[in-house]
């Protein structure tokens, strides 16, 4: 298991449930202190997170805020570092998938969908590279999926939002290497969360995903724990600008 080599402390968004929730534990339990983030809906489900974090001995700390909107990022990245004292990490894990075909796909959802996905990793990374570049440190790890790199019926707009993450880490990767910074991306497969039994609420879709993956196994969100810890730790020191597929073997570049 890969430890952190030195106190360090990662914020998570969209850290309350599923791969996020996952997240946070499983750097927590690596050595990590947590600042997860989530929105205000789901405080009770995120104090319960920083509660089972500090039965492990690390510090966590719960911060609300939705990632689409610029002054809530701004103000929540200010107080991260306020009360945690600096932020070696971050996962921007925030997402929303809601499907419909292109034909009918309002244009309502589509901005939603852009504004959480793609706009709110873009606003955590920018309130948050001051305070790298200033300490000359950053490991920054942006969750896609292979929605991305392949799709699938009723989420072009998912799917588009995903290759977007996956575009803007690669020029980010290469703005902000010589500061000591890394930015790689983790790409999901098909994992049994509370958004990925979209995928899976039909049994014939479960068995076809199953069939096609080579581990013959859906994923679980600690399935993606440790490619993040990975990228987040100094392991990863000379990692940058790469997406790494956590699928359990269905795509293979």
């Amino acid at each position: 298991m890969i430890q952190a080599t030195t106190a360090r402390t990662v914020l998570v968004t969209g850290a309350s449930r599923g791969i996020g929730r996952a997240i946070a534990l499983g750097l927590a339990q690596r050595g990590f202190d947590v600042v997860a983030n989530d929105i205000e809906r789901q405080s009770a489900h995120l104090d319960g997170l920083v509660s089972e974090i500090e039965g492990l001995g690390r510090r966590a700390f719960a911060l609300h805020a939705d990632v689409s909107d610029k002054a809530q990022v701004t103000a929540m990245a200010a107080a991260a570092i306020e009360r945690a004292g600096a932020i070696d990490a971050v996962v921007n894990n925030a997402g929303i998938l809601i499907t419909s075909p292109v034909e009918t796909l309002d244009d309502g959802i589509w901005d939603a969908v852009m504004d959480v996905n793609a706009k709110g990793t873009f606003l955590v990374i920018q309130a948050l590279l001051p305070h790298m570049r200033a300490r000359g440190y950053g490991r920054i790890v942006n969750i896609a999926s292979i929605g991305g790199k392949q799709g699938a019926p009723e989420q072009a707009h998912y799917s588009a939002s995903k290759a977007a993450v996956m575009g803007f880490t690669r020029v980010l990767a290469q703005e902000v290497g010589a500061l000591g910074i890394t930015a790689n991306c983790v790409c999901p497969g098909i994992i049994l969360t509370d958004m990925g039994r979209t995928n899976l609420e039909d049994p014939a879709v479960k068995a076809k995903w199953t069939a096609n993956t080579a581990m013959r196994r859906i994923g679980a969100p600690e399935d993606v724990v440790g490619p993040v810890a990975f990228f987040a730790s100094d392991e990863s020191a000379f990692v940058t600008g790469q997406t790494l597929n956590v699928d359990g073997g269905i795509v293979f570049d």
